[in-house]
């Protein structure tokens, strides 16, 4: 695992699969007994036009956004606190006792990589 491998597992994964996995579940809840929650939205979801349902799925981008901004947490460039005494995040990938420093100040920022894929 590098961190080019680490942001493309979270574009693939986390970004895309969240945005097909809703539109699967807003088209047909799965489950044997999906909530009252779920199957209401899919009911709205299933009336609308095509042109809606493409709107609805863009909305879901804002995951993109979401996973943009934690990055610029882990990344330090932005801060979970106040004040000038800040503590930093150190992510650590480990396989075989082999360790790698994911979110390296000296590297390029993740959230950049994430933004260039």
């Amino acid at each position: 695992m590098n961190v080019e491998k680490f942001i493309d597992s979270i574009k693939e994964v986390v970004s895309e699969g969240s945005g097909e996995g809703v539109q699967s579940r807003l088209f047909k809840p799965s489950g044997r007994k999906p909530s009252e929650n779920l199957i209401a939205m899919s009911d709205w979801y299933n009336k609308l036009n095509d042109r809606d349902k493409s709107m609805v799925i863009k909305i879901g981008e804002s995951v993109e956004m979401g996973i943009f901004s934690f990055l610029c947490v882990l990344d330090g460039v932005s801060f979970i606190e106040s004040g000038t005494d800040k503590g930093e995040f150190k992510l650590i990938f480990e396989k075989n006792g082999n360790q790698i420093l994911i979110n390296d100040p000296k590297q390029a920022f993740l959230h950049d990589l994430f933004n260039s894929l």
